[in-house]
């Protein structure tokens, strides 16, 4: 009946939509992508990791996580081993002390008002107080 509710759950499944559509837009493949000029200039046996153009890409090739802690597990364990749900629950909290909406333009308070008088007419029923 949805009585209950996991706010950090939510936070989990947001950045889990996050990472879902960040995969299926896909990759672009072009030569900029692929480093075409960059695998020549570096050549065979060479190291790309430090290159310019890696650190210009690597932050679009891979979907960054807030909850995620990608370190190794020794170096996640030595920075106290905080898990998922823990993290989830701290911005859960933070949201819900710190975060200001954009209020909705008059107009969309407007067209909004509309759809709920008129579903409040067709049901018969108060949905809301002014």
């Amino acid at each position: 009946m949805g009585m209950t509710f996991d706010y950090a759950k939510l936070v989990m499944d947001n950045e889990f939509a996050y990472m879902i559509k960040h995969a299926v837009k896909g990759i672009d493949v072009d030569d900029a992508t692929l480093a075409v000029d960059v695998i020549r200039q570096v050549g065979p046996g060479g190291e790309f990791v430090s290159h310019e153009h890696t650190y210009q890409h690597f932050k679009e090739s891979q979907s960054r996580s807030v909850l995620i802690d990608r370190r190794m597990p020794e170096d996640w364990v030595a920075l106290g081993s905080v898990d998922m749900l823990t993290k989830a629950n701290d911005v859960a909290i933070d949201l819900y002390d710190h975060y200001k909406p954009i209020p909705l333009s008059c107009d969309v308070q407007k067209k909004l008002r509309e759809i709920v008088n008129q579903a409040e007419k067709h049901y018969n029923v108060r949905l809301s107080v002014e």
